[in-house]
């Protein structure tokens, strides 16, 4: 069956028809073209699909596009563009965080998500919020080295350094 949907995402309003069975990942990257979520696993075991909706880390994979009706959505898309790199973006180049790539929109948005939930965050809360996130390239160290990069003076001098 058939349904209307409204989507905000990244900030642009959308109205789409869907089935009641259609994966919100795969609207986002067939009929938004927003494809930098990946479908890597199915079984919300590899984080690479993760968006953030209404506040949320989710992992679009495992949701329906019908339960996203009227929800805010940012995908690693609205994060920021190579004209204008979000901190976390800057910071993961910065840091030799990405590798093969494949991973890297999922955990920039598991970072971003994390970030907005709690601005000052500890190593271990950061390896923690990303542990859904897999990572075959580059390990973890860099990628945590990058999450601690954007967080302000105060927050840095509050945890050690890796």
């Amino acid at each position: 069956m058939s349904r209307t949907i409204r989507l905000t995402v990244n900030g642009q309003p959308h109205q789409l028809e869907v089935e009641d069975n259609d994966l919100l990942l795969n609207v986002l990257r067939e009929r938004l073209d927003l494809t930098g979520a990946k479908y890597g696993c199915g079984i919300g075991e590899c984080g690479a699909c993760t968006i953030i909706m209404n506040g949320k880390a989710v992992l679009s994979c495992l949701t329906l596009a019908v339960l996203a009706d009227r929800s805010e959505i940012t995908t690693v898309e609205g994060l920021g563009d190579y004209r204008n790199l979000h901190p976390l973006q800057q910071a993961f180049l910065e840091e030799g965080a990405v590798q093969c790539g494949f991973c890297t929109p999922g955990m920039l948005v598991s970072a971003k998500a994390l970030l907005d939930e709690n601005p000052n965050p500890s190593e271990e809360e950061i390896r923690q919020y990303l542990r859904g996130n897999l990572c075959r390239c580059t390990g973890y160290t860099s990628i945590v080295r990058a999450v601690q990069k954007t967080l302000k003076p105060a927050a840095k001098e509050s945890h050690p350094k890796i």
